[in-house]
């Protein structure tokens, strides 16, 4: 048994200074609880549920020696994550029920959280044949996605759609580019990237995908999420999107809500990502969508690469930065407020993902999937429990820190004291 004592605590019935009982893997009791073996005390903290990534690349198979489901696990229970999305874009890629079988084996043997399948949206993530939706349907796979790489093709995206919009709860989720118009591109396509002498990557690549996927929603009816929106003209989109009806949910990462492309003045390459840090309109519009409700989410964008991969000439570099452990804090530095904050982290991520045993506020009974969250502590980055570094946040101080979670009522990560 856990004692959680003197916290925040986000409770069915809104915030409450009461005292959590954890037990047999679920709540127990909130109020006046007994003493428990394990105490911990919350004073000061915010108490509520466990975050959930919509976008994790875990990099098992074919990459473990970046980031392997251990690991990267391990790093998202230290970011008060208590179930994330494997990305599908592995080697071989998550195109079959079997290589998917096997993520879900490996996660059930060495996971510290919950890992949520995704799958490919065609075979080999090539954007020509479909996968067989039915079948990783049948083993739990709900988000499909050809993550870093767009389906091109409109007919097979509207193929798939159409197929998918038969699943319950299945969904489309693009990475939004027209590799067209970024061949050679490094960067956010403008002043400083003619500057540098850098190829650029247009906001328009982005935006105009997303342009033509949301027709194909209104015409096959089914969920579409657009991951790591970066432009303004696609948060247009996407509201437009849903004040008309349509079935869409969105995601940004951190490091958008945080950086713009200014950052990159430097050539640093743990800067460098994909989709790349744009103007300052761009980063402000992806803020005041976050808080109006018009991007559901924040999502990680959890690209691990290893000091001597990134260690490169800029144009070299790979894209992709980490985020697991720094995310909280990152998005409590734009927003401030502790109900959107556990609704972009943990309540929205978990509806767009259909999990009941996760976002939902701590009730009697529930699956004790939890966080503790320290709003006013201030840190600094420089170690990291994932096997690469890459991070923007390195060494730039940071307000807000996990204290704890519990996954299944079991601590995945402890810094308060007992």
């Amino acid at each position: 048994m856990i004692a959680i004592r003197n916290g925040e605590v986000l409770t069915s019935d809104g915030w409450a200074r009461v005292d959590v009982l954890v037990s047999d893997g679920r709540v127990a009791a909130l109020g006046e609880v007994p003493p428990a073996p394990i105490e911990l005390d919350a004073t000061g903290f915010l108490v509520g549920p466990g975050f959930v990534d919509l976008h994790t690349h875990l990099r098992e198979p074919g990459q473990t020696w970046k980031e392997d489901i251990a690991s990267g696990s391990r790093a998202a229970a230290i970011g008060g994550f208590t179930a994330i999305t494997a990305m599908p874009n592995t080697e071989p890629p998550m195109d079959t029920a079997k290589v998917v079988q096997e993520v879900i084996d490996s996660a059930n043997e060495n996971a510290v959280v919950d890992i949520v399948p995704s799958a490919a949206l065609t075979m080999g993530r090539s954007g020509a044949r479909p996968v067989d939706f039915v079948e990783l349907y049948g083993i739990g796979v709900r988000m499909f996605t050809d993550d870093g790489d767009s389906v091109a093709d409109g007919e097979v995206l509207a193929a798939a759609m159409h197929q998918i919009s038969r699943l319950p709860g299945a969904f489309v989720a693009q990475h939004a580019e027209d590799r067209s118009r970024t061949v050679d591109g490094h960067m956010h396509e403008g002043d400083l990237s003619r500057r540098l002498g850098i190829g650029g990557l247009p906001a328009e690549a982005e935006s105009d995908v997303v342009r033509r996927d949301l027709a194909l929603v209104a015409e096959s009816g089914a969920r579409y999420h657009c991951q790591h929106v970066s432009a303004k003209m696609t948060v247009e989109l996407i509201r437009r999107a849903k004040e008309s009806g349509l079935p869409v949910t969105a995601e940004v990462t951190p490091h958008h809500l945080t950086f713009e492309v200014s950052a990159l003045s430097a050539l640093d390459p743990d800067f460098k990502m994909y989709p790349p840090l744009r103007g300052p309109d761009d980063r402000d519009s992806l803020a005041d969508a976050l808080r109006e409700g018009v991007i559901d989410a924040v999502a990680t964008d959890h690209a691990p690469h290893l000091p001597a991969e990134k260690q490169t000439d800029f144009s070299a570099a790979p894209r992709g930065v980490i985020g697991l452990e720094t995310a909280a804090s990152a998005t409590w530095e734009v927003l401030g407020d502790r109900d959107r904050l556990f609704s972009v982290l943990s309540t929205g991520p978990a509806r767009i993902l259909g999990l009941d045993d996760h976002g939902g506020p701590l009730r009697p009974g529930a699956r004790a999937n939890l966080v503790v969250f320290d709003p006013d502590a201030s840190w600094v980055p420089r170690v990291f429990q994932s096997r690469s570094s890459n991070s923007p946040y390195r060494g730039r101080e940071m307000t807000g820190r996990v204290r704890a979670t519990l996954c299944g009522g079991r601590l995945a990560h402890q810094e308060v004291a007992t």
